[in-house]
């Protein structure tokens, strides 16, 4: 079994084992484990389609749908003829090529296919990874069209062609099929804002808040998640403290919500985004904590986290953010600092608590860097990157970025901080995770402390 590409991007042609004898033969048209080691996406085949044609000349086309096709010959050969109809480089760009029974082409969603029989008693197959439905969207093109000009070894004059496909437009006239659809889930956050920034130009990206999609609620029927390429869920409960006795809230949104959306991520063959935390760890490592160390989650919030992490992991296509000390356009740490600074008040803050923030700038750029990249599936950590500090240290800096004097703050630990206080949710003494996984899948984190004087100065 060899692969070949094609002028078309992410389109394949197969030359496929046949083996005979005096029986007749035999081939494995579609074999997922070898064809997937060879560079065949796992499309998830939903339905298998077979159109008899009688007699040589017979065309069918061109027509794209909003799916993958993966088409061979059961007997017969077929002059099969492709068009990119996707939005975008590739508009009108055209393959061909002979397809008998030693052969097989995956087409991707949104190219168009059309067949013309080059033998009588020819059997056309194709698997597809969805049913056809009313509310999809499809384009047609004229199987004459001057543009394309593909040359049919059968004249179309001298061809059987239906009605309807001697009266598709012509390419001028074609709307393209627009890319599967990213949503964004809390999109009224601050990371929410932050990757509405971040996918300002995609206009297939959709943006949804709690009021327009219920998670808690039944969401198999919410959305016709076909159409939907990646889910980033930026939705959670991110009160620690308030968490300790809004355990349910808590777990409905970091866990119960997850698993939701992973079911429908595994049952539709969506890439699912989770951002999650460095509180699924107790921070008493004493080296930086990498993807793959044990979760030690010492708080409600910290557990909720940890139990959505292992939903989100059950879908098949998922990246997993885990993140810490978030800045983003919202209230935060760092306005705090700026506001006691220019209102005269000195204060006292934590410097047994080690990390680097993380804006929610360089969290977009992440994902929008590993769903374009198509890196592998999996957790990876993204913070900012640079010289790990505690919250002590990035007071007093803050006060001296915007003007006033780092002495002003003054150290106290933890257990003094919250001494007497009740409903405090523990928080890791180590906050540092280990950016070497993110990094290899290319994508460099801004250094933290850079980042915090770029957000001073724009505030």
């Amino acid at each position: 079994m060899q692969v070949h590409e094609t002028p078309i991007a992410g389109m394949l042609l197969f030359d496929l084992d046949v083996h005979g004898d005096n029986r007749g033969w035999f081939k494995e048209n579609w074999q997922r484990e070898k064809m997937a080691a060879l560079g065949l996406p796992d499309f998830g085949p939903v339905q298998n389609n077979i159109s008899f044609n009688g007699s040589a000349g017979t065309t069918r086309g061109i027509h794209a749908e909003p799916w993958d096709k993966w088409v061979s010959v059961a007997t017969g050969r077929i002059f099969g003829a492709w068009v990119d109809l996707r939005a975008g480089d590739g508009f009108g760009r055209v393959f061909t090529a002979e397809i008998d029974p030693s052969t097989a082409i995956f087409v991707p969603r949104g190219v168009g296919n059309a067949f013309q029989v080059l033998e009588d008693a020819t059997a056309y197959t194709y698997l597809v990874n969805d049913h056809w439905s009313p509310d999809a969207s499809y384009s047609f093109l004229n199987l004459a069209d001057e543009t394309v000009a593909i040359d049919w070894p059968i004249a179309l004059e001298d061809a059987e062609l239906s009605q309807k496909d001697r009266q598709h437009p012509r390419l001028a006239d074609v709307t393209p099929i627009a890319p599967k659809k990213v949503l964004v889930l809390g999109a009224s956050g601050q990371l929410g804002r932050a990757l509405r920034d971040e996918f300002a130009d995609m206009p297939w990206a959709e943006y949804a808040t709690r009021a327009d999609l219920d998670l808690t609620a039944d969401l198999a029927s919410a959305r016709r998640w076909r159409d939907y390429g990646a889910i980033v869920n930026a939705a959670a409960y991110t009160a620690v403290d308030a968490a300790e006795t809004d355990r349910a809230a808590a777990w409905a949104a970091n866990a119960t919500a997850v698993g939701s959306l992973a079911r429908v991520a595994a049952a539709n063959g969506i890439t699912l985004v989770h951002v999650s935390s460095d509180y699924v760890f107790d921070g008493s490592a004493t080296a930086p904590y990498r993807e793959t160390d044990a979760f030690s989650p010492v708080g409600v919030y910290g557990q909720s986290k940890a139990a959505g992490d292992v939903a989100a992991a059950t879908a098949p296509r998922h990246y997993i953010l885990r993140t810490s000390w978030v800045i983003g356009d919202g209230g935060n740490f760092v306005r705090t600092m700026a506001s006691l600074a220019g209102r005269r008040v000195d204060p006292q803050v934590v410097d047994d608590q080690v990390g680097r923030l993380t804006f929610t700038s360089e969290i977009a750029r992440g994902v929008r860097h590993l769903l374009d990249m198509g890196a592998p599936f999996g957790t990876y950590n993204l913070t900012g990157s640079g010289q790990p500090r505690s919250w002590f240290e990035i007071a007093r800096r803050v006060f001296e970025l915007t003007g006033h004097s780092p002495e002003r703050v003054s150290p106290v630990s933890t257990a003094d901080y919250f001494a007497g206080k009740e409903g405090i949710a523990p928080r890791p003494a180590n906050s540092v995770l280990d950016l070497s996984k993110l990094e290899a899948a290319g994508f460099s984190p801004a250094d933290h402390e850079a980042s915090l004087e770029e957000y001073l100065r724009a505030e």
